[in-house]
């Protein structure tokens, strides 16, 4: 239940538009390259990244601990891709999972400017929260977001996340502690088995 796991998982998963795949160690320079081409506009939204988040380098150490995560079954990280898998559209990350009693854990996301207001981050998430709920047995899904983010507060209801509550100074982004609205994704379907 709590131990490692022998390999890190290769998940690919297809959409209409995406694939939608866990990040390998070669994915370094993408990584980069989206951090680097969204970095005013992800800004607002996100902790204060260091000058490691715009350069391969700095990736390919991060990928390595994330690849650890993988295989421990601890944090799933996955990168939003064009179907020729040459451009990084967003990313949506699935960290803290836990299980025991509990199974759940908390969802993170990004989608570059270009790509906004298309519905691929609803698309990609279907799919990824499918294969977290039902592959990990993730009973619990948490998304929280900053109240002024209307975009991502609708995307989450769209999904099915239901508003739990409300925490003042919750993280700290873009350098401020901010409010965020607390929201969660219980799976009905759920069984034990893992």
């Amino acid at each position: 239940m709590f131990g490692y796991r022998s390999a890190s998982p290769k998940v690919r998963l297809v959409t209409a538009r995406l694939v939608v795949r866990l990040v390998h160690e070669r994915d370094a320079y993408r990584l980069a390259e989206y951090y680097a081409g969204n970095r005013a506009f992800l800004k607002p939204w996100e902790p204060i990244r260091d000058e490691s988040h715009c350069y391969p380098s700095g990736w390919q150490a991060r990928l390595g601990l994330i690849t650890e995560m993988h295989r421990q079954g601890t944090a799933y990280y996955f990168i939003l891709l064009d179907p020729e898998e040459n451009e990084i559209y967003g990313v949506a990350n699935f960290s803290n999972v836990l299980r025991g009693s509990f199974h759940a854990c908390f969802l993170g996301y990004s989608l570059g400017e270009k790509w906004q207001g298309q519905g691929l981050m609803f698309e990609a998430l279907q799919s990824a929260i499918r294969y977290m709920q039902r592959q990990q047995q993730m009973h619990r899904i948490m998304a929280n977001y900053m109240p002024h983010n209307k975009r991502s507060g609708n995307l989450l209801a769209r999904l099915g996340f239901e508003r739990e509550g409300y925490a003042k100074d919750y993280l700290m982004i873009d350098g401020k502690w901010r409010d965020h609205v607390l929201t969660a994704l219980t799976y009905t379907g759920w069984t034990p088995g893992r």
